[in-house]
């Protein structure tokens, strides 16, 4: 009866992402670069909702419920002992788009300064005016496990790629440095992300 109990509770994650989903739980190094969404790690209550609700086809109330709550609990990743390396990259629209409102996108601004005043975590900003780039592909997620591991996660809107070879990690590691270049500096973001919060 318990096994069966288990089976119907909604799943937490979609389950083409469950394989990212234990290399990041193992990582001591992630480094995320996304193009048209706060990255899942740092994504406040309110906006993680307004996303869940917006999706298609739409989700039932008790599976929104179960995602909500591990999105969130995902994010002690930030804190953990022995602590990891997070770098995060997204593009300008991220803080432009009205996630949830005007109240909620405040939230997430100002939880990005809170996030990234911790020495183990930066933010960056990828403004508009930088023009073509080399990330305007899409999103790309890096990670390294304790073992020295290394992995590169891509993923569209019904695929989800992990991959682990020297060969397919050589062009999303490049790209990623070169979009950290063309990209504000963690000050520089910081002081972006404060003006848009005041924007909104």
């Amino acid at each position: 009866m318990k096994a069966a109990a288990q089976y119907l509770e909604p799943e937490k994650f979609p389950p083409r992402t469950q394989d990212f989903m234990d290399c990041e739980a193992d990582a001591i190094a992630l480094q995320s670069y996304q193009t048209l969404l706060m990255p899942g790690l740092l994504q406040t209550k309110a906006y993680v909702q307004a996303l869940l609700n917006a999706h298609y086809p739409p989700l039932d109330d008790e599976t929104i419920e179960s995602r909500v709550a591990a999105r969130l609990e995902r994010q002690q990743l930030l804190f953990r002992k022995p602590t990891a390396y997070f770098g995060f990259v997204f593009e300008e629209i991220v803080l432009r788009r009205p996630v949830g409102g005007s109240a909620a996108m405040r939230e997430q601004c100002r939880r990005l300064l809170e996030l990234g005043e911790l020495r183990n975590v930066s933010v960056q900003v990828l403004p508009t005016d930088r023009g073509a780039h080399a990330g305007l592909n899409g999103p790309i997620v890096l990670i390294e496990t304790p073992e020295r591991e290394h992995y590169a996660y891509e993923e569209g809107q019904a695929v989800s790629v992990l991959h682990s070879g020297s060969k397919e990690l050589s062009d999303p590691t490049q790209r990623f440095g070169m979009i950290r270049t063309q990209a504000l500096s963690a000050e520089e973001s910081a002081r972006f992300i404060g003006k848009v919060a005041d924007e909104w």
